[in-house]
């Protein structure tokens, strides 16, 4: 299965029941609680995250916000 993650053209095992979730889980992303994710365009709600499915061809953005500055 081909999507793009983050711009980048990603291969992954196949698995037809790939969610938002398991696919944080799967790449290990870091501070998955504060990560936002946009999928196809679309900023995806976080209560979704286990039931919105990935399919091939999708696009997946991580947004990590970060505060500061001055």
């Amino acid at each position: 299965m081909t999507i793009t993650i983050n711009g980048k053209k990603t291969v992954l095992p196949e698995n037809e029941g790939r969610t938002i979730h398991s696919l944080l889980e799967e790449l290990d992303v870091s501070q998955r609680l504060y990560v936002t994710v946009e999928l196809n365009g679309e900023i995806q709600e976080r209560d979704a995250f286990e039931t919105t499915p990935v399919a091939p061809g999708d696009a997946v953005e991580f947004l990590h916000f970060m505060g500061g500055g001055c």
